[in-house]
């Protein structure tokens, strides 16, 4: 059973977003959090609060289930590009150099591992090690 949990209109350029999304693609909940938590660039912090809500939307989904036994993990986590604001910064000559500020949304989606998806992590882990 998945969740997902959306952030738009953040003032921060995506592709400074990206670079913190990438990192915790794939990940499980708890090492994601723990990542973004120490995690100096802007973005983080931002990122720590939507993945909370994406599990806070988990636990609504199921009342019934166990956040620790489920082995959730970040599914897919994208950022796409906002609204940009277009402004003007005075430039030699009378001139007037445009600046964009742009802003980003970000979707978040997290989902619980199957017995299969656990097996082939554990073999890729084995073999990494040897």
């Amino acid at each position: 059973m998945e969740a997902v949990a959306k952030l738009n209109n953040v003032p921060t350029s995506p592709r400074k977003m990206r670079l913190v999304a990438d990192i915790i693609r794939g990940k499980s909940v708890a090492k994601a959090l723990g990542i973004l938590k120490f995690e100096p660039n802007s973005g983080a912090a931002r990122l720590e609060k939507l993945l909370l809500s994406a599990l806070s939307n988990w636990q609504q989904k199921n009342e019934d289930a166990q956040i620790e036994d489920a082995n959730l993990y970040v599914k897919s986590i994208f950022v796409d590009e906002g609204k940009m604001l277009k402004r003007l910064r005075p430039a030699p000559q009378g001139r007037g150099y445009r600046i964009r500020k742009r802003s980003n949304h970000v979707t978040l989606v997290i989902d619980s591992m199957t017995e299969e998806q656990l097996e082939q992590k554990s073999k890729k882990s084995k073999k990494a090690n040897k």
